[in-house]
């Protein structure tokens, strides 16, 4: 049996430095499994498209779709699955996160960035209308909280609530003594600066937005990392031992 190809689906970017970082992702995939046929795709911005890269292949050929996407949502929920829906042989595998391994991401960018003990740090991600995708979010920034003292909270970019700049104006808010949102400004000492993780692969407009959001600090995106190509192939090859199960 051939081994399945792997179509490394992003979700598309009009930026060139974001769109290299996921180019560079690709390769590093191919590096870890040489051999191994990596095909590039997008589910918005770019192309080519998913549909058209799936129709693209061989009626024989066996592939895995791997979105290079940290949560489960509208792209993974709908797009990815009426991709490859009716047509065996294609898999989708689950996005890259949430995995403790991206918190720990989080927690190197960080202490990269000098992020200290008493700043109070927001998990900031694109955001979906899906429900399940703010939840995967919570997930890595709970994880976050474990590595960390930090005041954590979740925002998003879109789609979802609180937004980056209502979470740094919530968390100004709590430091000047307010009430605040969630925990009160009394259980925590919140003398330090209101920082952003970015929980985005790479740089683009959600990114961009960070740096107007009033923050004292934004941290680089997750990419580059070693760790996001090793968990693409970890979703690939649990994706084809369940199809084979």
């Amino acid at each position: 049996m051939k081994t399945p190809i792997l179509i490394a689906c992003a979700h598309g970017t009009s930026s060139e430095e974001g769109a290299a970082e996921v180019n560079a992702l690709r390769a590093s995939i191919s590096a870890l499994r040489p051999g191994l046929d990596v095909r590039e795709a997008y589910v918005d911005v770019q192309d080519p498209g998913l549909p058209d890269v799936v129709a693209g292949l061989p009626a024989d050929a066996g592939a895995v779709v791997v979105p290079l996407l940290l949560s489960v949502g509208y792209h993974v929920k709908v797009d990815i699955a009426r991709a490859v829906q009716g047509r065996p042989g294609i898999l989708a595998a689950a996005p890259l996160g949430p995995d403790p391994r991206l918190a720990e991401l989080l927690d190197q960018r960080l202490r990269e960035t000098g992020v200290t003990d008493n700043d109070a740090v927001i998990v900031a991600a694109a955001g979906s209308s899906d429900a399940t995708a703010a939840e995967n979010v919570e997930e890595v920034a709970a994880r976050l909280g474990t590595l960390r003292s930090n005041r954590i909270v979740a925002a998003y970019g879109a789609s979802a609530r609180p937004s980056v700049p209502e979470a740094v104006a919530m968390l100004r808010e709590e430091a000047a003594g307010g009430a605040g949102a969630g925990r009160s400004a009394g259980a925590v000492d919140l003398g330090g600066r209101v920082v952003i993780a970015s929980y985005l692969l790479a740089p683009g407009f959600f990114h961009d937005q960070l740096a107007k959001a009033g923050a004292d600090l934004v941290t680089a995106p997750l990419l580059p990392s070693p760790v996001l190509a090793e968990l693409a192939l970890e979703r690939y090859d649990a994706a084809v031992a369940g199809s084979r199960s």
